[in-house]
């Protein structure tokens, strides 16, 4: 219902002319006034790979901003920063920067260092203020589609004398191979490095356009205009990147028919019904504020990653993290997560998550490893595909809006892809898969995994199944509970869809498979999963995270559960400063701090650890392990700190990339309800 009454009020809003103006929105619940400052977005860009501060993004867009930082005098935001271009650049330190000054004295009315009051970020928009004794201007940044931003400046005059104004709009772009036009009274920018072009449009009279300096550097003169005491003046910018396979006239046409007032009040509610939506739905346990702010920024960070489809992704989705340089694709597992974490507040946009990377599926069912936008193959991973965690998204969708359709559509696609395990990674035919590659690559075969260079792999060799069909010498755990899992989902899935004969086998399927798990991989004596040789008769040692994920698909007994959660809660394995990292701390492999996936917590593992736990009845030690985590991990409760890709355990450090999308949504699922 709340969805309906949203996308009618929506409906409603859009079909406003730009005359109308609106109240601004006041949210009566605290949700969207808790998201003001939780990422700190203050860099002004010292050039085109400065990645020292955040970038703010919305509906998708492939262009961010930030708030500036800067001892110059630059009134605006700082950006574009464009993930149009390979990696991502900044386009300019403020590609529209405003100046105002007067006929009898070209001295600038506002400076930054000296006027600036306030800056402030939200989940819905940026916004600044500067005031001095005659001038006060307010900038607001809002997002009306995945290709246009509006930009908004109020000018007030606070002096007791009229005050004659003469506005200027203008920027420099670095140097990142773009070249600016005078297109009808539009800026154009066209980029040798991207597909995508750009424009820059003023909603005002303008005087003079002057482009200089090679085609790097634009102004836009507006006509005086005179301000009486106590009288405001708004000058409303649109800045568009788009792709060629989207329509510039349309998306020129839908700017000048939307209302700043109008558009920032959808988005504030938006963003409102989103975020309590989620604060709404948490585990009893965490209402604390503190767990309520860290919820918000886990949202933000899954919609600053958020992509609309382009090039050769034909679906929406989210980046692993805008600010990583090479993380500017969708990766496989990393969708299926983000698709469940987005389910608690975006049901099309986790669905369109999932269809990007299945869009991709070939006839035998694999699913790639990685697409970028790039349209060229070569761009995309088909080297390996990544633990079958897919019906699992499909079915925590499902549980959220119960959409019969949506089973039907992936159904099919997802029991294809189940079965290619099986033809492709079980050398030896004996129901139990392996991890591997197509190339016949040891390296690939150790990416598929997910954990790439964890230490059950350091032995490993490669097999050949088949043409274009290779596996691991040995049989993980990890990936045969994932099976057993999907086998489960798949088993009710079929139920839903009046397929009895169906679930009847993948029901008949799990009981063998989990008399297996429960056989081969439990090592009796160390009271732990392992993975094992292809025979099974060797146990690979080395205590990591794999070996609570038969505790998370439910594939232990209750008595293993037990011991495996003893393990777990001992402080010098597992129960670290930040519990549940990738393996045991006392290995003497284990090294967070060059290790990858030989000691740092990952979030996803750390979530299976406590969802395991909690499977099993051992809700005491999974809340506590869940305080201990967010409590720990440097930075979570901090306003202005990211989410990092993994941390520390024993420091809490926050290591490699920032901004990181599954991190997030495994937030979101350990603070929620299920």
């Amino acid at each position: 219902m709340k969805i309906i009454v949203y996308l009618f009020f929506l409906a409603f809003i859009l079909s406003c002319n730009q005359t109308t103006k609106t109240v601004p929105f006041e949210p009566q619940e605290t949700a969207l006034a808790l998201s003001q400052d939780i990422l700190d977005y203050r860099i002004t860009p010292k050039d085109s790979s400065d990645r020292s501060g955040f970038m703010f993004s919305d509906q998708g867009s492939w262009f961010a901003y930030s708030l500036p930082k800067t001892t110059k005098n630059n009134i605006g935001f700082s950006g574009p920063f464009l993930m149009t271009q390979e990696n991502g650049v900044w386009s300019s330190p403020i590609l529209s920067n405003l100046s105002l000054s007067t006929q009898q004295s070209k001295d600038q009315l506002i400076h930054f260092n000296n006027d600036l009051v306030e800056q402030h970020s939200y989940s819905s928009h940026l916004s600044q203020l500067f005031r001095n004794s005659e001038i006060e201007l307010k900038q607001e940044l809002v997002y009306i589609s995945g290709h246009t931003a509006l930009q908004r400046t109020t000018i007030t005059n606070n002096s007791k004398r009229e005050i004659p104004i003469q506005a200027k709009i203008h920027g420099q772009v670095f140097d990142i191979g773009m070249k600016l036009y005078n297109e009808n009274g539009l800026i154009k920018l066209v980029s040798k490095n991207s597909e995508a072009i750009g424009y820059i449009q003023l909603a005002e009279d303008i005087e003079k356009i002057d482009i200089s300096n090679e085609n790097t550097y634009y102004s836009l003169q507006l006509k005086e205009f005179n301000l009486q005491p106590g009288e405001s003046k708004e000058i409303i910018i649109s800045q568009t990147f788009i792709f060629p396979e989207y329509s510039w006239d349309l998306e020129k046409k839908f700017i000048a028919k939307t209302n700043f007032d109008s558009i920032l009040k959808v988005r504030q509610l938006e963003k409102e019904i989103q975020l309590k939506g989620i604060l709404d739905n948490r585990d009893s346990t965490f209402n604390d504020t503190i767990y309520a702010e860290v919820l918000i920024k886990a949202h933000l960070t899954l919609q600053n990653n958020w992509r609309i489809a382009a090039g050769a992704l034909k679906h929406e989705g989210l980046f692993p993290s805008y600010h990583y340089q090479w993380f500017n694709g969708f990766w496989a597992w990393d969708s299926w997560k983000h698709a469940v974490g987005l389910s608690y507040f975006n049901i099309p946009l986790a669905k369109n998550q999932m269809r990007a990377m299945f869009d991709f599926q070939l006839e035998n069912g694999f699913i790639l490893d990685c697409i970028f936008r790039d349209t060229t193959i070569e761009a995309h991973n088909y080297r390996d595909t990544k633990p079958p965690l897919a019906a699992w998204a499909v079915s925590e969708i499902h549980k959220k809006d119960k959409d019969l359709s949506f089973l039907k559509e992936f159904y099919p696609k997802l029991k294809k892809y189940h079965y290619w395990w099986y033809k492709e990674r079980d050398h030896d035919q004996d129901g139990l898969c392996e991890f591997g590659s197509t190339d016949g690559s040891l390296i690939a075969a150790k990416w598929e995994s997910g954990m790439d260079n964890a230490i059950r792999f350091d032995d490993s060799k490669i097999l050949k199944n088949a043409e274009n069909a290779y596996s691991l010498d040995q049989e993980s755990v990890d990936l045969n509970a994932y099976l057993y899992a999907e086998k489960i989902y798949l088993s009710e899935i079929a139920l839903i869809l009046d397929r009895p004969l169906d679930s009847k086998k993948f029901t008949s399927e799990a009981i063998q498979l989990k008399q297996k798990i429960q056989s081969q991989f439990y090592d009796p004596n160390d009271k732990w999963f392992y993975d094992t040789n292809l025979e099974g008769t060797v146990f690979i040692k080395g205590e990591g995270s794999e070996g609570w994920t038969a505790l998370w698909a439910n594939a232990a007994t209750q008595e293993q559960a037990e011991e495996v959660k003893n393990i777990m809660m001992q402080p010098e394995k597992f129960f670290t400063k930040v519990p549940f990292q990738t393996m045991s701390a006392d290995h003497p492999k284990f090294n967070p701090l060059n290790g990858y996936w030989r000691g740092p917590n990952w979030l996803d593992q750390a979530y299976f650890g406590v969802k395991g736990l909690r499977n099993y009845g051992f809700n005491i030690e999974a809340d506590k392990a869940t305080i201990q985590i967010i409590n720990s991990a440097d930075g979570l409760l901090e306003k202005g700190k990211s989410i990092r890709e993994n941390y520390h355990p024993i420091t809490g450090e926050g290591l490699n990339a920032e901004n990181f999308s599954w991190s997030a949504a495994h937030i979101i699922m350990l603070l929620l309800k299920d």
